[in-house]
């Protein structure tokens, strides 16, 4: 099925009501939508010279004409390659000339700097500009037809985001984003024609992928009219629209918090906010609990999974009498519908509940593999399982708790350490904002333990910090040296780039 099956289904029951607000304001019913999908698939296909599973790039940031390209793209036959709009111009260049993108989607006023970008390519990809009149003309042709579509059939190349080295497109296909978007429905929550799709985080990444949910039922998104996360204009959002949902990363989920907090704001059309993407610390989905109520779900995915590994739901975050509700979450929660988790150890041995190995993911969601690249394919996918990469554990319940990234683990005196265990009790300090723990060669251990802190207010002396963690784990898990910090470096979403924190060690 080609995912925009869900665009004229939507089209047909209900062409009049409204499918993108920008803001509060609407901006194209599914009718119209439609209408304007299919004249620009034409040109795409047509006057542009497009051939099926061409790769069409999205180098925009958050926008309603962002909806129409990607929509357009799937219309036509095509391969989205969404890239983030922050990234620097050597990161787009790359993203392009790897996936060998015919033509790139540029943000109003961004075009010229693509342009930049692309010189040199060989071919290089046809930038256009979607502020243009150019690009209006094309939406306003002669409607196509939707180009069939299997479900073996590449529809969405994703690049990971690079923190650790050259981005890779994992290969997503109308198979796996359709049975994606039904695992939310049975897994996560359910969706009303009337509801909306608020798109604060970046449409490049999770929110974008959670278009589905929305268009398949037939109810509207929301692009704020900044264009991306800004925390007063989303609280803002949240009394003018209804029934919404969103995708947000941990870091947006404590800034919207502190915002409410500041001006008392309930977000009373707030029905559900998913976060995902990165680690969400105890201390601070409590928080944000306290201040929105029972409103929270947490995903755990990846690229090569995307959104759909693992799910704790908004009953789980609700049953604070269950003896273990604090362990619970602090974990992602149970296997997505239709999913398999293991936990395995490096030989490939299944592990026991309660021992820490490596996340394997098995499912109708997980990548076709990794573009142009079998070598790390064959790395990733064996046997039929994605080795994600991610050291965790499950519960005799299914509840699986991540620890950290396999390369993030610190191995001290012979003993493991998982950096999140120290973070986790170091932000529960009150002088502690944000932390990070990081590993650093030692001649005696092999690694010690170093803490990076950002203070809340007046810092803490090195002696209390180390009385904290001393009250709460091992000795032999507390840090070392604390480096205090203004600021913990991130990517585009807001994941902390340890890789950037150990350079700091040098």
């Amino acid at each position: 099925m080609n995912l925009v099956h869900w665009l004229t289904q939507a089209a047909r029951d209900r062409p009049g009501a409204p499918a993108i607000f920008r803001g509060e304001a609407p901006w194209a019913s599914h009718g119209e939508l439609a209408r304007r999908v299919a004249g620009l698939a034409r040109a795409l296909r047509g006057p542009l010279g497009l051939a099926a599973g061409d790769r069409v790039a999205l180098v925009m940031g958050n926008s309603p004409e962002y909806l129409e390209a990607l929509y357009a793209a799937w219309w036509g036959g095509l391969v989205a390659v969404p890239v983030n709009a922050k990234l620097h111009a050597k990161e787009v260049r790359f993203i392009l000339r790897d996936a060998g993108a015919r033509l790139a989607f540029a943000s109003a006023g961004r075009g010229s700097a693509l342009d930049e970008a692309v010189a040199g390519l060989e071919p290089a990809p046809r930038v256009i500009e979607v502020a243009s009149v150019e690009y209006a003309r094309l939406c306003l042709g002669e409607a196509a037809a939707p180009a069939p579509a299997s479900d073996a059939d590449l529809a969405w190349l994703f690049y990971t985001s690079g923190t650790t080295g050259r981005p890779k497109g994992a290969m997503l296909t109308h198979g796996n984003l359709a049975r994606m978007t039904r695992s939310y429905f049975a897994s996560v929550d359910d969706v009303a024609p009337d509801g909306r799709l608020l798109h604060a985080a970046p449409l490049s990444h999770g929110s974008g992928l959670y278009t589905f949910t929305h268009l398949a039922k037939g109810a509207a998104q929301v692009v704020p009219e900044s264009g991306g996360f800004d925390a007063d204009e989303v609280l803002a959002l949240l009394e003018r629209h209804r029934r919404v949902s969103m995708f947000a990363a941990p870091t947006m989920v404590k800034r919207l918090t502190q915002a409410a907090l500041r001006s008392g704001r309930s977000a009373p059309g707030l029905q559900t906010l998913v976060y995902g993407g990165g680690p969400m610390y105890l201390a601070d989905i409590r928080q944000a609990m306290q201040v929105f109520g029972n409103r929270f779900a947490q995903i755990y995915g990846q690229g090569e999974s995307p959104m759909t590994i693992a799910a704790l739901s908004k009953a789980h975050h609700a049953d604070t009498l269950h003896p273990r509700h604090a362990e619970r979450l602090a974990s992602v929660g149970v296997a997505h519908e239709g999913i398999e988790i293991a936990i395995r150890a490096d030989e490939g041995r299944d592990l026991r509940a309660g021992e820490i190995g490596e996340v394997c993911v098995r499912g109708g969601t997980v990548m076709a593999g990794y573009w142009n690249d079998p070598a790390a394919t064959a790395r990733a996918l064996r046997d039929g399982w994605l080795w994600t990469g991610d050291l965790g554990s499950l519960d005799a319940d299914g509840f699986l708790t991540l620890k950290d990234r396999s390369k993030d683990l610190i191995i001290s005196g012979g003993s493991n350490i998982y950096p999140r265990e120290v973070e986790e009790v170091l932000l529960e300090h009150p002088a502690v904002a944000e932390a990070s723990v990081v590993g650093r060669p030692d001649p005696e251990w092999g690694e010690s333990v170093v803490a990076f802190v950002v203070a809340r207010g007046a810092q803490p002396s090195v002696e209390e910090l180390d009385r904290w963690c001393l009250e709460h784990i091992a000795r032999f898990k507390r840090p070392k040296e604390y480096r205090f910090v203004e600021g913990l470096p991130k990517n585009n979403y807001g994941k902390v780039l340890k890789t950037e924190l150990r350079k700091l060690l040098d």
